[in-house]
């Protein structure tokens, strides 16, 4: 039995992809000498995460790529760029273990205390202790006028 020319490699052969290369930055500035103090140009390919960019994102050549790449390393080691930046992310949200769903509180937690009369030490107020906070309340009401 013959076998069968494969769908892929003939299909290649007849229709080549065709692409424009990407310009790099760098040509189109006609940047001679990458600096690592230039942070401005070093932030272009990094991504948003710190991660330098391939290659074929950034379209510079081998050449270029390396260059930039330790113009980035030392510029981390000086602390003018981060080595990995920190992204906000929500939280995610499903099922813990207990069936419960995540960062939310149970049923049982979610009752409003805020409402329940607070008892300090079960004293009985006396005549005392309503003209202390008689004087206070007065004390309080005189400095806000003021």
């Amino acid at each position: 039995m013959a076998k069968k020319p494969q769908r892929g490699a003939r299909n290649r052969d007849a229709n080549p992809r065709k692409f424009k290369k990407k310009t790099s930055p760098l040509v189109i500035e006609k940047v001679e000498y990458v600096d690592y103090k230039d942070v401005d140009l070093l932030t272009r390919f990094m991504s948003d995460r710190g991660k330098i960019r391939g290659q074929r994102l950034s379209g510079n050549d081998l050449q270029q790529q390396r260059e930039v790449a330790n113009a980035i390393k030392i510029a981390r080691e000086m602390g003018l760029l981060p080595y990995a930046r920190r992204v906000a992310s929500t939280g995610r949200q499903g099922r813990g273990r207990d069936g419960d769903r995540r960062g939310r509180p149970s049923d049982v937690d979610t009752r409003d205390t805020s409402s329940a009369p607070v008892e300090e030490n079960n004293i009985e107020s006396t005549d005392e202790t309503v003209d202390d906070q008689a004087e206070v309340a007065a004390v309080a009401t005189e400095s806000e006028e003021v």
